[in-house]
C-alpha cells in the first residue's frame, strides 16, 4: 500500500476550553517537560492555560480562575484577587517544591523548564504578555535569568490569540499612555526565542500529524473557536480524532 493510500484527513473545530485542554496535554507530554519534572526543575507560572497544564501534570483538578493573575473577562482587562490566588506550581527532582518560585528559578540550569502563558502571538514567533504591574509582573522577574541561563521557555497559547504583530502591539501599550480604559491599563512585554505551543504544535507533539487552521470563531459557545484540518497516516489521524472526541465538551471557565 502506498503512503498516499494510507493517508487520511479530518476536519474539526475546537472551542477555547477544548483547545486549552489539548495544548495542556501536549505540553505535559513533552520530553523536556517530563525530564524537568522528574529530574530537574519545572515552574508552571500563573495563567489560565497553565492551570490546565498543572492539572495534566499533577492529575488533580484545580480552580483555574485562582491560578491566574491577569485576566480578560467581562470585556475588560482585570486582575484576580491576590488573597485567593494560587502560587505557581514548582517541581524539583520529582517532588513538588514548597519554595517560592523565584527561589527555584535562581537555581535553574539550561535543562530546566519555565512555562508561561501569553496574551498574544504572531506569525513571526513572537509572544506578548500583558502587564499591569509597574515592575513587569512575572516576566519582569523571570525573563532575565531564563535568557541568561539558556533555560527552556515554553509558551502555551491558543491560535485564538494570534495578532498581526506583537511588535506593533507593544508600541501601542503602556500603563500610563491612555486617556481612558475599560479595566486595568497595561503594557506588553514581547518574548522571542520561546517554544510557542499552539493547537497545531500540540497535535504534532502528540500524534505527529500535520495541522492547518482553516477557520476561526463561532457562536453559541464556539466564540473564539479554532477550525483545523489534520493529515497524516490513517492510524495517526484516527488516534488524534479519538483524543479530540474525548475532550469535546470541555467546560468553559466560570
Amino acid at each position: 500500500m502506498t503512503a498516499r493510500n494510507d493517508g487520511a484527513r479530518a476536519l474539526f473545530s475546537l472551542t477555547v476550553p477544548e483547545g486549552k485542554r489539548l495544548i495542556a496535554k501536549a505540553v505535559a507530554a513533552m520530553p523536556v517537560v517530563e525530564k524537568a519534572r522528574h529530574q530537574g526543575r519545572l515552574i508552571i507560572a500563573n495563567g489560565i492555560t497553565n492551570g490546565y497544564i498543572a492539572e495534566e501534570v499533577t492529575g488533580q483538578t484545580l480552580d483555574k480562575l485562582r491560578y491566574t493573575a491577569g485576566i480578560v473577562t467581562g470585556g475588560e482587562y482585570s486582575v484576580t484577587s491576590s488573597e485567593t490566588r494560587m502560587a505557581p506550581l514548582c517541581f524539583e527532582n520529582g517532588q513538588q517544591s514548597s519554595r517560592p518560585w523565584p527561589e527555584v528559578l535562581a537555581d535553574f540550569t539550561d535543562e530546566d523548564v519555565f512555562i508561561k502563558g501569553a496574551n498574544a502571538i504572531d506569525l513571526s514567533g513572537t509572544a506578548g504578555v500583558l502587564v499591569g504591574s509597574p515592575s513587569g509582573g512575572t516576566c519582569g522577574t523571570a525573563l532575565g535569568p531564563l535568557y541568561a541561563k539558556g533555560s527552556h521557555l515554553i509558551i502555551p497559547a491558543s491560535l485564538e490569540k494570534l495578532v498581526p504583530s506583537v511588535e506593533i502591539a507593544v508600541r501601542q501599550l503602556g500603563i500610563g499612555v491612555f486617556d481612558d480604559t475599560l479595566g486595568t491599563p497595561c503594557g506588553m512585554i514581547p518574548i522571542t526565542g520561546a517554544n510557542i505551543v499552539t493547537e497545531i504544535g500540540a497535535l504534532a507533539i502528540l500524534f505527529e500529524v500535520d495541522a492547518v487552521q482553516v477557520s476561526a470563531g463561532g457562536v453559541g459557545g464556539s466564540e473564539g473557536s479554532v477550525g483545523l484540518v489534520i493529515s497524516g497516516t490513517r492510524a495517526k489521524v484516527s488516534g488524534a480524532m479519538k483524543l479530540i472526541k474525548s475532550i469535546k465538551g470541555e467546560p468553559p471557565i466560570g
